[in-house]
């Protein structure tokens, strides 16, 4: 049985009949709408559309009827996610009764004092407890991040804890001791939660009963932090397919760190980002994650997938080219082949890569805090496969700010790497910023990296096409790392970490590192490079593809894979050599 086969299981229906369930939309619409049904939270929601409705519209109408916003919608049909906002609703197949899967990340908060000042801002479903914090001391000004503490059912809340994993009653209470007496009622409402701090201030006259107050919620909320002890036991190691591979010393610090925080008591952190099932793991001490496990049976529409997508039918992933069950694979082959600038790390010790993936490594783990739909038993056939990844600090993602602040040589970093793996989920929202050194750098970190490397170029989208940066040349120094890299070396690497690369993958790689090399040899743009690999519509062929087709056409049937190469080559060569003319 392969690595892949454990995620895949039957699939249930996606579709719903409109008439029978929600009549009444029947005398309301016209004649050439549909109503659609959007599976979120458990519920469905009936929605009429146009066929030739845009992608982009129909979010922009979820947004305006239950307040997700646009860029945090993920939606996701008959196992596609629906990713170009320009392609009409017709040509991903959607028609009357069917079911559309919307994932959301947002969440609203709403910050009230007694004084009456209001403060509203939004965060990504998966954000912590610290990072709500700094939104209170930063939008409300009257309550220091350094010194807030919040208490829900007498536990102290961590700064890494997560919002959503708090606020699972309809009516948690926390509790915001600072220097103002506070208390915090949480009341969630299905996609967002409205905080309430009512405060009163120590300077005012009656400031012994306020510190009495004060001291109240601290007898009434308050208890020591005690670690929990496991009551069941857990398993951490790598998966190692080789016995020639040493791991780096950057992956077993990674795995030795992992393994600490589970030692210490300190359980996964499930994740409420994304599709799939992410877990953030923690050091020893509790007070910071230190790796991010995705488990291959969690992946988007594999059988343990904690999100409710649906099951895949024949296998295929979220995006055209790709296999359930093989995103970890990806995750990991991203991490090895994006090479120092020095070359290959097996030749170097360097441990950063060029576009700077995350350490990443393949791992079996055991532990109860995973999702266990059957129970959980400390035994093997519970052994989660996945990978695993070196934790980045960051100040959030490119979703959060506009693309004007970045750097050049960071968004050329990211594209290189993106258009030789072929990536097919490049989007704003898995890019984290982070700030290095004392000037506050911004670095560009690049993340979920499951649907790079597809069998083909369908899916191919990378928002960073459409910033400023892109439009500018790649520097001497990206040339000359281009100019170095060699896919046939790159397809040996995987192969000696354990990953026999499919022949169709295989050829995605090498085509699209060709079309790298002789684009910047022709001193194209990341841009125009980009656009060459990415559709501007869901039916409309983008020109790698046409040129695929057509050496398609022009080989004999049964022709070498060189020879089938070499008609590529010679095609794209035209084609580029139009484009730079």
């Amino acid at each position: 049985m392969s690595v892949a086969s454990v995620a895949l299981s039957p699939v249930c229906g996606e579709s719903l009949d409109s008439r029978c369930n929600f009549p009444w939309l029947y005398g309301l619409r016209s004649s050439d709408s549909i109503v659609i049904f959007l599976s979120v939270g458990g519920s469905f929601i009936p929605m009429r559309a146009m066929e030739s409705d845009s992608i982009a519209s129909v979010k922009r109408r979820i947004q305006a009827s239950i307040g997700y916003f646009v860029k945090k919608q993920k939606l996701v049909f008959e196992g596609r996610e629906l990713a170009r906002s320009n392609s009409q609703v017709r040509d991903y197949g959607v028609v009357d009764g069917k079911v559309l899967h919307l994932v959301p990340r947002l969440q609203a908060i709403t910050v009230r004092t007694v004084c009456g000042k209001v403060c509203d801002f939004h965060v990504d479903r998966g954000r912590s407890v610290g990072y709500v914090k700094k939104q209170i001391a930063r939008k409300g000004k009257c309550f220091e991040f350094v010194e807030q503490e919040l208490i829900c059912d007498g536990e102290e809340l961590e700064d890494q804890r997560l919002i959503t994993d708090i606020c699972k009653s309809n009516d948690s209470v926390i509790h915001l001791l600072i220097q103002k007496s506070a208390k915090v009622r949480v009341k969630p409402v299905e996609k967002d939660f409205e905080l309430s701090v009512e405060a009163l201030d120590l300077s005012d006259k009656e400031a012994g009963s306020v510190g009495q107050h004060k001291q109240g919620a601290l007898s009434m909320g308050y208890r020591g932090i005690e670690r929990k002890p496991l009551s069941q036991q857990f398993l951490l190691e790598p998966l190692i397919v080789n016995s020639k591979i040493q791991l780096p010393l950057v992956i077993r610090e990674l795995i030795k760190s992992t393994l600490n925080g589970l030692e210490s008591g300190n359980e996964p952190i499930q994740s409420s980002e994304g599709s799939g099932g992410a877990y953030f793991m923690q050091d020893s001490s509790g007070l910071k994650y230190v790796s991010v496990f995705k488990p291959i049976d969690e992946e988007p529409m594999a059988v343990n997938n904690p999100q409710g997508l649906p099951l895949s039918v024949d296998g295929e992933g979220l995006k055209k080219g790709t296999r359930v069950g093989q995103g970890a694979l990806r995750e990991v082959a991203a991490y090895i082949l994006d090479h120092p600038k020095s070359g290959p790390r097996s030749f170097s010790g360097e441990e950063r890569g060029f576009a700077g993936v995350p350490p990443t490594a393949m791992v079996k783990c055991l532990h109860r805090g995973f999702n266990h739909p059957d129970g959980y038993e400390f035994d093997s056939k519970n052994i989660k496969i996945g990978s695993l990844q070196m934790f980045m600090e960051n100040n959030g993602n490119c979703e959060d700010m506009g693309p004007c602040a970045f750097p050049v040589a960071e968004v050329h970093k990211i594209s290189v790497l993106d258009i030789r793996l072929a990536n097919a989920d490049r989007h704003a929202g898995n890019i984290l910023v982070s700030k290095d050194g004392e000037r506050g750098k911004i670095v560009l970190i690049p993340i979920d990296h499951g649907y790079c490397l597809p069998t083909n170029f369908e899916d191919c989208t990378f928002d960073w096409v459409y910033w400023p940066q892109a439009q500018q040349p790649y520097s001497p120094d990206t040339v000359e790392y281009i100019k170095a890299l060699d896919a046939e070396q790159d397809i040996a690497l995987l192969k000696f970490h354990g990953w026999d690369i499919p022949p169709e993958c295989a050829r995605t790689l090498r085509i699209s590192t060709m079309l790298l090399k002789k684009g910047v040899e022709r001193g194209l743009t990341p841009f125009a490079i980009g656009s060459i690999m990415c559709r501007e519509t869901v039916k409309k062929e983008s020109v790698i593809e046409q040129i695929v087709q057509e050496a398609h056409d022009a080989v004999l049937p049964g022709s070498s894979e060189a020879a089938f190469l070499e008609a590529v080559s010679l095609i794209m060569d035209r084609r580029l050599d139009k484009l730079s003319s």
